[in-house]
């Protein structure tokens, strides 16, 4: 049974999926108004049956979105998703895993951070590293994306080809950057 919802409900879980992309572009992007320029865009670009389940709808405007984003920041740093030669920074990382773990944070510790009253030190955080590290941290951390699939995401804004390696590569080096802002911001509290 499909589960479609022409009842009106629907504009409630709509005005949700629009936050929510909000938030995933002003994470990328780091300018809120290019979000909400970005995302009305990117609703307008998908045509969406009213009736058809949320999640497929907002799985559709994620990606156009996702793709919009990414060509920006491509566009505004060209040489910033030239992938690295293989290898390149599996040497400079502190954490072994790819993993969110590894840096020392839960999936509800980093939603704190990014939606709560982390929110300020976790973007200033994002807004210092590249434009590709921060994208395959949003894709991988926030969007739970795998490798593979970041990768691809990353391969199309036009940096060359990124295999699944470099993606998990970038990614343990944003983790180590965090784990490292996190263990400095903790030094500061208790100071």
């Amino acid at each position: 049974m499909i589960d479609n919802d022409c009842s009106g409900s629907g504009l409630a879980k709509a005005q949700d999926a629009a936050v929510e992309l909000y938030q995933l572009a002003a994470l990328l992007l780091g300018r809120q108004a290019d979000a909400v320029a970005l995302v009305e865009e990117a609703f307008a670009g998908v045509e969406i049956d009213p009736c058809a389940q949320q999640e497929v709808a907002a799985g559709l405007v994620r990606e156009r979105l996702l793709e919009s984003v990414m060509a920006r920041m491509a566009a505004e740093d060209p040489k910033g998703f030239v992938a690295p030669a293989p290898n390149d920074h599996a040497q400079g990382s502190c954490i072994e895993d790819d993993d969110l773990s590894a840096a020392g944070l839960t999936p509800a510790q980093l939603s704190e951070m990014i939606g709560g009253s982390g929110r300020e030190e976790m973007r200033a955080w994002l807004e210092q590293l590249p434009a590709a590290q921060r994208a395959i941290f949003i894709q991988r951390a926030v969007l739970g994306r795998d490798n593979a699939t970041t990768a691809a995401s990353v391969t199309g804004s036009g940096g060359g080809s990124w295999t699944a390696q470099q993606v998990s590569d970038t990614y343990r080096q944003a983790l180590c950057s965090l784990a490292n802002s996190l263990v400095h911001a903790a030094v500061k509290v208790s100071a």
